[in-house]
């Protein structure tokens, strides 16, 4: 994995050179500088953000929202059964079950999330209806099922073949114990600034492979996964779900934004603040992005491994986001 990551990157900055918008991204670990006032631009998470952001960027380069950008962004993954950690394709739980979680969040604080949901391929689009058609935030299970299926949403086998036979082969020891920067909880979290000087959010994920039946990290809850203030930034996370959630990382990112700090600063003190609250953090990973209204943006995570995408009027970049150890 870490081969294909180090690949892409090397090719996508040889693209930005090659059109000649030069920019000095951190193949060692820095932070990509930006102008003020530097939109639209989507960043993403991990090397699956690539794709997103090309998605995305379709829409945010013809004057679309960010909401629409991020939307059709991540659903890119979400549908892709070679990103085995969001969507169709997700490695399931321990019972053999894919259970997917997503949020959205807009420009105005609209936000909706569904949770603990089976059979359908793209949670995002759910969590948008949720936000658009119903006067709630959250629906999770079956609850959330039957909502999509009066939307018009198709139930599915999300269960693919390779993910079957990887936990199958998974319950000859049942042993759980996620392995960070490993294909095990690599969500995408989406952040867009429009043309328009909007910004929007989304998160989706299949969650830890093999984790409980009915456990829900991070990703689905606004605040921990993702937040969104027009006024300031926003920021979504990835990693181990339970110590975002402890800390309300997202929203802790944006309102260290909001007290004046860079988006990557940002990124570090939060992260600071979980590894505080931790006995051991050697098998944890957390990491945050943040994008803020200047087109600012930025990345830090527990351990070194974790990267992000970033699309702008310059070009793409994968970046390898800085980390305490």
């Amino acid at each position: 994995m870490s081969t294909r990551r180090k690949f892409i990157k090397i090719s996508a900055l040889s693209a930005t050179f090659l059109s000649g918008g030069f920019q000095f991204a951190s193949a060692f670990g820095g932070s990509l500088k930006t102008a003020k006032d530097n939109k639209p631009v989507v960043i993403s998470t991990w090397d699956h953000g690539i794709a997103a952001n090309e998605a995305a960027w379709k829409v945010l380069s013809n004057k679309g929202t960010a909401l629409d950008a991020v939307e059709a962004g991540v659903r890119v993954p979400e549908g892709d059964p070679n990103v085995r950690t969001v969507g169709y394709g997700g490695y399931p739980d321990r019972e053999g079950k894919v259970t997917l979680d997503a949020c959205i969040m807009d420009k105005d604080s609209n936000c909706g999330a569904v949770a603990f949901l089976q059979h359908i391929k793209h949670p995002i689009s759910v969590a948008r209806k949720v936000m658009e058609d119903t006067p709630h935030v959250m629906l999770v299970g079956d609850g959330a099922l039957k909502f999509a299926l009066s939307k018009g949403f198709k139930k599915e086998n999300l269960l693919t073949p390779a993910s079957e036979k990887d936990w199958k082969n998974w319950l000859k020891e049942s042993k759980y114990k996620p392995v960070i920067n490993i294909e095990n909880h690599d969500t995408i979290g989406m952040l867009a600034l429009d043309a328009n000087g909007d910004l929007a959010g989304a998160c989706t994920t299949s969650g830890a492979s093999y984790k409980m039946h009915g456990r829900v990290g991070d990703s689905p809850i606004i605040g921990a996964g993702l937040f969104v203030d027009n006024e300031v930034g926003a920021a979504t996370a990835t990693g181990l779900g339970e110590a975002v959630i402890r800390m309300v990382g997202s929203h802790l990112v944006v309102e260290l934004m909001r007290q004046g700090n860079s988006p990557e600063d940002a990124c570090r003190l939060a992260v600071e603040r979980i590894i505080s609250k931790q006995k051991d953090v050697k098998d944890l990973q957390v990491g945050f992005i943040a994008l803020n209204k200047n087109g600012e943006y930025g990345g830090y995570c527990i351990h070194k491994g974790f990267n992000y995408a970033v699309q702008d009027k310059s070009g793409t970049n994968l970046i390898d986001g800085k980390s305490k150890f």
